[in-house]
């Protein structure tokens, strides 16, 4: 995978996460005061921290999913296996991963999955 866009996946992966964040902060005041007492460079670290039984009460389902799916995400880019299909090993077409950069699957795979869960 192209190191350019790995980096821009993983800044639109940590923007995401931020949203998110920032969406539990604005509805939880509880969450907003452990927020403010973290140091701002640390703020896409929340999650991983001791307050992720709080957050994860807070979230909703969807987000919960969508969190842990771009701190995944987030850890293939480290460990450089970012962009492979956890099925099969292919690599999942770039458009995918700009329509949805914590996909975990291939196109095909995804597909074949879908018609599983029906």
């Amino acid at each position: 995978m192209d190191k350019a866009f790995t980096e821009t996946m993983r800044v639109s992966l940590l923007a995401m996460k931020q949203e998110i964040l920032e969406k539990l902060v604005a509805a939880n005041a509880e969450f907003r005061a452990i927020v403010e007492e973290t140091d701002p460079k640390d703020i896409a670290d929340v999650a991983s921290d001791d307050v992720d039984r709080k957050m994860l009460e807070a979230l909703g389902s969807q987000d919960v999913k969508r969190l842990r799916a771009i701190d995944s995400a987030i850890i293939r880019i480290q460990q450089g296996r970012y962009g492979l299909c956890m099925k099969c090993s292919k690599k999942i077409p770039e458009e995918r991963l700009k329509a949805l950069p914590y996909a975990v699957l291939c196109i095909d795979c995804q597909k074949n999955e879908e018609r599983r869960n029906r």
